[in-house]
């Protein structure tokens, strides 16, 4: 209370003096920053710092855009809660220091209000509303865009949120302006990355937690909101080794939600999109495969053949590509023009492909392997008549993949030979065995090191990868079965 006193005594003998800058420098000291947001959420009735700035003239705008830019600047130090207890804790104090945020510029943001709609609006005015502007798209950026923000959990960054984008609107900053259109004016509220994160959290805030939706117009078509949000939700992915939520996956699918099935045109794949980034984070994962299919929905036949060949020449792994060949039967069962004929042919070739020849991993592989011989099982029995080209494919890819599952067994089978003799050998003197217990060196199922598992789970993963290969020798012979069957019914 007492340095909160000298500091109201001697900053009315500054003002009375005309001494203002001498005030500001003080204000703007990283020394004081501290104090300064202390007392302002201490003492927001009668905010003595507010109270120099209203009683500014000249050089107002500028006092206040260094004043919310110094407190920002140190509010950020602060931690963003990511749970319920956290933010409801709120032990450093950044939701009450949010909260005593908005509260010290309602009274800057009346002033824009009140000359808003005069004519006569000085430089100064529109200098305070860009100062206020920066405020609000600082605020998007840190903390709002690292929140977990839930419309049915009124939290307290939740109403942080709320009063950003309401101080949007009230300083009647168009939010397709800011949203669409950015690019057609100068930037100068911050560093191009960092306003484009802003404006990832806008859209967001927009779209997903629907804050002032209804002040947005509704002149758009939802075709055209999705190819400008593709920038935000490839923004929102790239930063996925910092942020914690699922923020990216939650405005793709809000994006595509109101698109119509089958509508998207080939040219939007052209647009980054989620699909190019890695996701690291299992719960990413099963939320992005969960956007994943309903991306594909949305595609017209055409986008569909161009996503899917796009997919399988540069996924490189098994699980996506057992995921689009899924799709690819699902398209072919619909006789979709895009996956007849030889556009069909096309993507056959990708399918039954074994890059590696006869050094492919079938265990990593199998996914991959199973879906591609289902979906060669059912087109040959689908189809009315051999196809000359698809059946030089088959004949190519089942060649190679025999070869691959006699050397795959070989391995595995002289694999689980030694690890049993190990075992029994333990079993039977007591002590460690003369072999190493990690005998399985070079193999990994599903990103883990099968050396780094015990006996049983090796044993098991060994007898799995053998019983695979005798499901996917059962399809091979069916596969001949049906091929020879079509023949002699066309002869």
């Amino acid at each position: 209370p007492e340095d909160y006193q000298q500091f109201k005594t001697l900053g009315s003998a500054s003002l009375s003096e005309g001494e203002s800058q001498q005030l500001l420098k003080f204000i703007q000291d990283e020394k004081n920053q501290v104090f300064l947001v202390v007392a302002n959420t201490a003492d927001q009735g009668s905010c003595f710092l507010r109270s120099i700035l209203l009683r500014l003239d000249e050089g107002k705008a500028a006092c206040v855009g260094s004043t919310l830019s110094a407190l920002q600047k140190q509010l950020s130090r602060l931690p963003v809660p990511y749970t319920e207890q956290q933010e409801e804790a709120d032990e450093y104090g950044l939701c009450r220091c949010s909260a005593a945020l908005t509260v010290f510029t309602e009274p800057f943001v009346e002033e824009v209000k009140r000359t808003d709609g005069n004519c006569a609006a000085t430089a100064e005015d529109e200098e305070l509303k860009i100062e206020l502007l920066k405020f609000c798209m600082r605020s998007l950026r840190e903390p709002l865009l690292e929140a977990e923000l839930k419309h049915d959990r009124r939290s307290p960054l939740w109403l942080f949120a709320v009063e950003i984008m309401v101080t949007l609107s009230a300083i009647k900053e168009p939010l397709p302006g800011l949203l669409f259109f950015s690019s057609l004016r100068k930037n100068i509220l911050m560093d191009n990355n960092q306003f484009k994160e802003a404006r990832a959290c806008l859209a967001y805030l927009l779209f997903v937690q629907l804050i002032t939706i209804d002040n947005f117009p509704a002149v758009f078509s939802h075709v055209f909101i999705l190819q400008c949000n593709m920038e935000y939700i490839s923004q929102l992915l790239s930063r996925y080794a910092v942020n914690t939520t699922l923020s990216e996956h939650a405005l793709f699918t809000k994006s595509l939600e109101r698109v119509q099935d089958n509508s998207l045109p080939v040219s939007l794949l052209d647009l980054k999109s989620f699909y190019s980034v890695t996701q690291v984070r299992q719960a990413a994962r099963e939320s992005g495969l969960q956007v994943f299919q309903v991306f594909i929905n949305k595609l017209d036949a055409e986008a569909k053949h161009k996503f899917f060949r796009c997919m399988l020449k540069t996924s490189n792994h098994a699980g996506i590509e057992s995921y689009i060949i899924k799709n690819i039967r699902n398209q072919f069962e619909l006789s979709m023009k895009w996956f007849l004929g030889t556009e069909f042919i096309s993507l056959m070739t990708l399918v039954l492909c074994l890059p590696q020849g006869a050094q492919t991993d079938l265990l990593r592989s199998m996914d991959k392997v199973m879906e591609s011989l289902n979906l060669l099982r059912y087109v040959l029995i689908r189809d009315e008549e051999l196809r000359t080209n698809l059946c030089r494919i088959k004949e190519e890819y089942l060649k190679m993949l025999r070869v691959c599952i006699s050397i795959s067994r070989a391995y595995y089978s002289s694999e689980l030979k030694a690890l049993r003799e190990d075992q029994k050998l333990k079993a039977k003197e007591a002590r460690d065995a003369a072999r190493p217990t990690k005998l399985v060196k070079s193999i990994t199922v599903r990103k883990e090191k099968v050396s780094n598992m015990s006996p049983e789970v090796q044993h098991q993963v060994l007898q799995s990868a053998l019983v695979t290969f005798d499901l996917m020798e059962s399809l091979i012979v069916r596969i001949e079965e049906i091929t020879e069957e079509k023949r002699n019914k066309l002869n």
